[in-house]
């Protein structure tokens, strides 16, 4: 029997092994997956016990650091400079399942990235979302606060290098929510992303817009998971949006690591129901 690991430190409480577990039983793998808490100077001993592994899940502090360990990148994580997912095998592939997990969230949510996008947010996880909607041709808008100007300009930045023809700009958020007077003309988005932790349990009775901002949006995908319903995402069906939360994202991503291990396939139903249990964990 294989065995399979989340690493890093410190992990405290993770959903990994609940996803995992129950992922390896839905594809009728027997399987261990295990947490290894390895502190940074202590990776490169660890590293024959990890390499002994099916393949391994890879969080803070250790998302830079392994990289030197595998023979090669796949294209997420060789442009975002991080892997969080490794195959082991006669060739050590370092990949980025976030990046899968967020893509094929909003798959599963039914929208598209190649649309007119609002982006709350773009730092951590939200570089990445930004990213991958400009290269998927979509006509992206980034908000952000003042503060965070020159992290928003080196986004936009990083997508004209990647993309000349990237639509992109950037709104800056006047108050404590992005409001529809802080565009120069009509807010007019298909899909509004929160890129932010606004929302987050403890302070759930926050959200990082203005309700009247989701007049005509069509989705609503919020990174957030805990709580389950987010003011946002709870505030986008009242208004008939189709909304979900970030537990997907995460869900997602460790089908992607299946996919990559061992080639597994999942239903499209059994995935929602993980996603639903999931959910009702935090």
């Amino acid at each position: 029997m294989k065995t399979y690991a989340i690493i890093g430190y410190p992990l405290g409480h993770t959903l990994s092994p609940n996803i995992h577990e129950r992922l390896f039983s839905l594809s009728g793998r027997e399987a261990n997956y295990v947490k290894m808490e390895i502190p940074p100077e202590e990776l490169e001993a660890k590293y024959d016990e990890l390499s002994a592994l099916g393949g391994f899940n890879i969080t803070i502090p250790h998302k830079v650091p392994i990289i030197k360990y595998c023979d090669r990148l796949d294209e997420g994580a060789a442009r975002y400079g991080s892997v969080n997912c490794l195959k082991n095998g006669d060739e050590k592939v370092g990949y980025n399942t976030d990046v899968l997990g967020f893509t094929k969230s909003i798959d599963l949510l039914g929208a598209t990235l190649s649309s007119k996008v609002l982006l709350i947010g773009c730092g951590g996880v939200g570089r990445m979302m930004a990213i991958e909607t400009a290269l998927k041709g979509g006509d992206l808008t980034i908000a952000v606060l003042k503060t965070d100007k020159e992290l928003a300009e080196a986004v936009v930045s990083e997508i004209k290098n990647a993309k000349s023809d990237a639509k992109v700009k950037i709104v800056y958020i006047g108050g404590n929510v992005i409001a529809p007077e802080d565009f120069p003309e009509a807010p007019d988005f298909d899909l509004l992303v929160n890129a932010s932790p606004i929302g987050m349990f403890p302070k759930v009775d926050r959200m990082p817009c203005d309700e009247s901002l989701l007049d005509g949006v069509k989705f609503v995908f919020d990174v957030v998971y805990n709580p389950r319903d987010t003011l946002l995402t709870k505030t986008a069906e009242k208004h008939g949006i189709k909304a979900m939360s970030g537990m997907a994202m995460l869900v997602l991503q460790a089908v992607a690591a299946h996919e990559i291990w061992n080639g597994s396939k999942f239903e499209e139903a059994d995935i929602k129901q993980l996603i639903s249990d999931m959910e009702a964990l935090v």
